[in-house]
């Protein structure tokens, strides 16, 4: 197997197990960010702001990604 087929595979799984990582852990806090926004409204900014913190980690994933492929 060539080395650009197993960069490939690292960027891919850079990109995949980041995100599946991100989707468990963007589940928890949107049930606990709708629940808190349900009994107090002013909790939308706070509930909004937890609810995109793990997609950063996608992004990180993204430019390992990138990294790999192009270095």
């Amino acid at each position: 197997m060539p080395v650009e087929g197993l960069v490939a595979i690292g960027a891919g799984l850079a990109v995949g197990l980041a995100g599946i990582g991100s989707g468990i852990a963007e589940k928890d806090i949107g049930a606990a960010a709708v629940g808190a926004i349900a009994e107090d409204r002013s909790f939308f900014g706070q509930g909004l702001i937890f609810t995109v913190i793990p997609e950063t980690i996608v992004i990180f994933g993204l430019v390992i990604a990138i990294l790999l492929m192009f270095l």
